[in-house]
């Protein structure tokens, strides 16, 4: 690459995938009943390359303590203790608007929730919220190129289930980089598909084609031998020649007629045989010489 082409690649906007945690907002008055920050959690992203380039994390104190709870029902969950010492919204926020504002926003079901919640917070506080130069909803586009073949698409945890990449643990930064990883994946399997499409389909399970003429399995082998045996058994009763598969022998013991070598005669004419060595034999028995029985034998059958 020359160094125009690096000095392309250095000013394109880079992607920034965040995550927020925050408490559910209670009927009964608990944290104003509504929604506070308890975590954000972010990864700067090289657009090309898909490498993170920078990291932040950190625990939110809310302006009301009571909003978090006592207990967690996950077990790496955010509970009162965790976010009792630390900084508040405001105290972090510079951080914050650093690493968004002027990037690409990414995340899941981010339009909906996280960027409204940032919006939010900054406006709580008195300040402008970071701007985005655009964004990528991964929920959105997930659901439209990728189908619902994993499940509920709103939840990540389907998502990397799916995938085989671990328990989702809903914390920020661990996350953010679970859902990088859901679309390296769902990328890869649609390109997959995308130079396949005849034969990989999107949400459904084919079977890769079988019984060409090019290639055919023992089975196969068998039941085509089956239809010329009785093609050609409809179509003369002079003489009967079924090709067997090599590598299977015929078997002595099978009740289905599936081979048969040659006759050196007309079928019809198998009554006429059997009374000729009838009296061949009877001669035979007369001279009592074995000689003539064989030379007998021979002008029988030419």
């Amino acid at each position: 690459m020359n160094q125009e082409g690096n000095v392309a690649a250095s000013s394109a906007p880079q992607i920034v995938f965040f995550d927020l945690e925050t408490n559910v907002p209670s009927r009964c008055g608990s944290g104003g009943g509504r929604f506070h920050v308890l975590e954000f959690g972010a990864i700067v992203v090289c657009p090309r390359k898909l490498v993170e380039l920078e990291s932040y994390a950190t625990l939110i104190r809310p302006s009301d303590l009571s909003a978090a709870s006592v207990r967690s029902s996950r077990p790496e969950g955010i509970t009162r203790a965790a976010v009792a010492g630390a900084p508040t919204f405001e105290q972090v926020a510079d951080r914050i608007y650093a690493m968004l504002n002027g990037r690409i926003w990414a995340g899941h079901n981010i339009q909906r929730f996280d960027m409204v919640r940032i919006k939010e917070a900054f406006a709580e506080i008195g300040r402008p919220a970071p701007l985005p130069v655009g964004s990528i909803d991964s929920l959105g586009v997930l659901t439209q190129r990728f189908g619902r073949r994993a499940g509920n698409m709103k939840v990540m945890a389907t998502l990397a289930e799916y995938f085989g990449l671990g328990q989702q643990k809903h914390r920020s930064l661990d996350d953010v980089r679970m859902n990088l990883e859901v679309l390296k994946h769902c990328a890869t399997v649609l390109f997959l598909e995308s130079s396949l499409p005849s034969v990989l389909s999107h949400g459904a399970h084919r079977e890769w084609p079988v019984g060409s003429s090019t290639v055919v399995t023992r089975s196969r082998s068998s039941q085509l031998i089956n239809e010329r045996f009785h093609n050609s058994s409809n179509c003369s009763n002079n003489v009967l020649t079924v090709p067997t598969p090599r590598k299977s022998p015929p078997s002595a013991t099978s009740s289905s007629l599936t081979y048969q070598r040659p006759l050196p005669y007309a079928r019809g004419s198998f009554g006429k045989v059997t009374e000729g060595v009838k009296n061949l034999l009877c001669r035979a028995q007369e001279t009592r010489s074995i000689t003539r029985l064989l030379r007998h034998s021979q002008s029988l059958f030419r």
